[in-house]
C-alpha cells in the first residue's frame, strides 16, 4: 500500500521556525500548484494560527480557511483542534466547542485532527462528539513523550478508547521529535494489529530522527505521514517532504508524487524566506537534547522568543535543564499545548527569580487544581502545596464546571461584532478580539493619524535582529525624522500616534529623531514600551502612554515592589473588576497586588511584606519593564 502525506507547511512548520507569521498573501500565490500534488490533507489552521492570526497579523482567521479554500479545490483542508481548549490555552464551555467545530466545517474545514495535552480522553468527549455532528473525518491523536508511565501499553489503550468514541483515523502526535525509528516501527505495527482504522504519524525533525521514524513507520503499514516543504523544514518543524518522497522512489512504497512539481513549490517558499528574512531550520546541540528536555519544535521557537523578551536568552541553558524538573513534578504532562506553555513558563519563572515556585501563573495553579485534567502520574505533593496549599484537586471531567455561556458572552461585543464568526472569536479570546475589531473598524474608515505619513515617505528600515537594511512591513524597525517648519518639536500626542501605528502594523520598532530627543518605540508579545535608542540616554517619555518620567523620591524606608518581568500590568483581575488594592489599602504578605501579563499567562503580584500602600506608580493596561518600579509600600512595625 502506498502512503500518503499530509502538507504541514501552511501551518505547524511555519508555527515552528517562523513563530506563525506567515499571512494569507504569502500562501496565496503558490495554492493552486499545492493543491495538484496530490496530498492527502493540507494542515493550514488551528494551533496557534487563530491566536496570531489576530493579536499579531491583524487578519481575521476566518477569512483564510475562506481564501485557501477558493484556491484549494481537490486537497482536503486539515486543522488542529486543542481538544477542549480548541485554539487556546484552557478550557472552553461545550457549548463554544460545537459552536466553533460546527462553524469551522461550515467554512471549510474538511479534516479535524483532535488532541489532549494529557491524553485525558474525557477531554476529547465533547470535542469529538461535535466533529462526528458535522460528518467531517476525526483524527483523534494519542500524544507521544518518554516518560516511567508512558508505555507502549499506555498508548495502545488511549488509541483505542479514542477508536471506541468515533474517531475515523488515529495519529501518533510526536510534538518534540522524540519517536525512534524502531520505536516506531513497534508502535505502528502494534496499532495496525490492534485498531480497525488508518493510522498517521506527526513528528519533528528537532531531535534528527524523522525522516528515519517516517521510513520505518512506512515499513510497519504506516498509512499517512506529515511532512513539509524543504525551505520550512528539519530544525524544530517536520521533515521535509522532497527527501522522504525521494527515498520512497522505486520501492513497493512509492508515493507517486512528482518531485518536480515539489521542488517548483519548494523554490516558492525559498524565495520569501529570504524576502522575510526567517531563517532556515537547523538542528542544533540543544535540540539534540530533547531526549532529555523534551521540548517540542513550537515551544523551543517561543521559549527563545521570551527569554529574549526579557532580556535573559543566556539562561536558556538554566532553563532547559529546569524544564524536566518541573515536568517530573508535574506528574510528566506530555510537553505540547498548553502543558508545554505551563511547565515552560514556570520553569523560566524557577530561574529568573531564583526562587522555584516563588512565582505561580494562575493557569498553573489551575492545571495543578486538575483544571486542565488528569496528568498521566501524581502531582509531587510538596509542590502541589506550595502551589495551592491544602485545596484538593477536582476529579471530574473539567469542563463540567464551565457553565454555558456563549449567548451572554455576544452582548459583551455587540457593538463591534459584524458575524457569528466575530462572537467565537471574542468567546475564544475577548481582550486581544476587540483590539483587532476596533483596528479593523479603523482601517476601513481610513482613520489613520496625521503622522501616519512621516512614517509612510522614504523611512529608513533596520532588521531588529540581524541589523540589515530591509522592507518596511516584514518586522523591521523605522527610523522617523521629523523637521516640519511648523512643529519641529515631538510632543506627548505625537509619541501616542505613533505607538498606534505600531499596535496596528506588523513593524516592530520604530526609532523617532526630532529636536535632539532620540526614542525608541518598540513592540514586544506583552505589549508596546517606549524607551531610549541602545546605547543613548533616557528618553523623556517613560511608558506607552507618554508620561514624563520623573526622579522617583521617596522615604527611605519605602518597600519598592519591582517587576519581575517584562510584560503589561493591569491593577484588576478583569476589566470589570475593582483594582486589588489602593493607594491606603492595609496589605499582608502575599496579598495580590497586580497582575502582570506576560508570555501569554496572567501572573499575580504578591505583597513582599506586610505593611499600607504608599503609592502605585504602574499604569493600567501600560507595558512594564523589568525592574520597574510598580508599588510603594509601608512596612508594618
Amino acid at each position: 500500500m502506498k502512503p500518503r502525506i499530509t502538507d504541514t507547511t501552511l501551518r505547524d512548520a511555519h508555527q515552528s521556525l517562523w513563530a506563525t507569521r506567515m499571512y494569507t498573501e504569502d500562501m496565496v500565490p503558490i495554492l493552486e500548484r499545492i493543491d495538484q500534488v496530490g496530498y492527502f490533507s493540507l494542515e493550514m489552521w488551528g494551533g496557534a494560527t487563530f491566536d496570531v492570526c489576530i493579536r499579531y497579523l491583524n487578519e481575521d482567521p476566518w477569512d483564510r480557511i475562506r481564501t485557501i479554500k477558493k484556491h484549494v479545490q481537490r486537497t482536503p483542508l486539515q486543522m488542529l483542534l486543542r481538544g477542549q481548549n480548541l485554539v487556546g490555552y484552557a478550557n472552553y464551555p461545550d457549548d463554544l466547542v460545537d459552536i466553533f467545530v460546527s462553524k469551522a466545517a461550515e467554512v471549510g474545514i474538511d479534516i479535524f485532527r483532535v488532541f489532549d495535552a494529557l491524553n485525558d480522553v474525557r477531554n476529547l468527549e465533547a470535542p469529538m462528539r461535535a466533529v462526528k455532528k458535522t460528518g467531517k473525518h476525526l483524527q483523534a491523536c494519542v500524544v507521544y513523550t518518554l516518560s516511567p508511565v508512558h508505555t507502549k501499553e499506555h498508548y495502545l489503550s488511549t488509541a483505542l478508547s479514542l477508536q471506541e468514541m468515533g474517531a475515523d483515523s488515529i495519529c501518533i502526535k510526536d510534538m518534540a521529535g522524540m519517536i525512534s525509528p524502531y520505536v516506531c516501527y513497534e508502535l505502528v505495527s502494534l496499532f495496525k494489529e490492534r485498531l480497525d482504522i488508518p493510522v498517521q504519524l506527526h513528528t519533528h525533525y528537532i531531535g534528527g530522527m524523522a525522516i528515519g521514524a517516517c521510513l520505518k513507520g512506512v515499513e510497519a503499514g504506516l498509512d499517512v505521514f506529515d511532512a513539509c516543504s524543504g525551505p520550512l523544514a528539519f530544525g524544530s518543524s517536520q521533515p521535509p517532504v522532497e527527501t522522504l518522497v525521494r527515498a520512497l522512489q522505486r520501492t513497493k512504497w512509492d508515493t507517486g508524487l512528482d518531485i518536480p512539481l515539489l521542488f517548483e513549490i519548494s523554490n516558492y517558499w525559498e524565495e520569501l524566506r529570504r524576502k522575510r528574512g526567517y531563517e532556515r531550520g537547523v538542528t542544533r546541540i540543544t535540540d539534540m537534547k530533547v531526549f532529555d528536555h523534551q521540548v517540542p519544535g513550537g515551544m523551543i521557537t517561543n521559549l527563545v522568543s521570551q527569554l529574549e523578551e526579557q532580556n535573559a536568552l543566556h539562561r536558556i541553558g538554566e532553563v532547559l535543564e529546569e524544564i524536566p524538573r518541573v515536568r517530573a513534578e508535574f506528574g510528566y504532562p506530555p510537553l505540547v499545548t498548553p502543558t508545554s506553555h505551563l511547565v515552560g513558563i514556570q520553569a523560566v519563572f524557577n530561574v529568573l527569580t531564583g526562587s522555584r515556585y516563588k512565582m505561580v501563573p494562575q493557569e498553573v495553579k489551575d492545571y495543578v487544581r486538575g483544571f486542565y485534567g488528569r496528568p498521566p502520574a501524581p502531582i509531587d505533593p510538596d509542590v502541589q502545596r506550595l502551589i495551592i496549599g491544602d485545596e484538593e484537586p477536582i476529579t471530574c471531567r473539567p469542563a463540567d464546571l464551565l457553565e454555558n455561556k456563549f449567548e451572554k458572552t455576544k452582548e459583551e461585543i455587540k457593538d463591534l461584532a459584524e458575524s457569528e464568526e466575530d462572537y467565537i472569536t471574542y468567546a475564544l479570546f475577548p481582550a486581544v478580539a476587540r483590539k483587532f475589531f476596533e483596528y479593523r473598524e479603523k482601517a476601513r474608515s481610513g482613520e489613520i493619524p496625521a503622522v501616519a505619513a512621516t512614517i509612510a515617505a522614504e523611512p529608513e528600515v533596520k532588521s531588529v535582529s540581524g541589523g540589515q537594511t530591509g522592507k518596511p512591513g516584514t518586522g523591521s524597525a523605522r527610523r522617523v525624522s521629523r523637521s516640519s517648519a511648523e512643529d519641529e518639536n515631538m510632543d506627548i500626542d505625537d509619541i501616542k500616534d505613533l505607538v498606534k501605528i505600531l499596535d496596528q502594523s506588523d513593524v516592530n520598532e520604530i526609532l523617532v529623531e526630532t529636536s535632539g530627543i532620540k526614542v525608541a518605540i518598540r513592540k514586544g508579545a506583552s505589549g508596546t514600551a517606549i524607551s531610549a535608542p541602545e546605547g543613548e540616554k533616557s528618553s523623556p517619555f517613560r511608558d506607552s502612554a507618554g508620561a514624563e518620567a520623573e526622579e522617583a523620591e521617596h522615604p527611605a524606608n519605602l518597600i519598592e515592589m519591582t517587576a519581575p518581568m517584562v510584560g503589561t500590568f493591569y491593577r484588576s483581575p478583569a476589566p470589570d473588576a475593582p483594582p486589588f488594592v489602593e493607594v491606603g489599602c492595609r496589605v499582608k504578605k502575599g496579598d495580590p497586588l497586580c497582575i502582570i501579563e506576560a508570555m501569554k499567562l496572567m501572573n499575580e503580584i504578591e505583597a513582599e511584606c506586610d505593611g499600607e500602600i504608599a503609592d502605585i506608580l504602574g499604569e493600567n493596561a501600560q507595558a512594564v519593564e523589568y525592574g520597574q518600579v510598580l508599588f510603594l509600600i509601608a512596612p508594618a512595625e
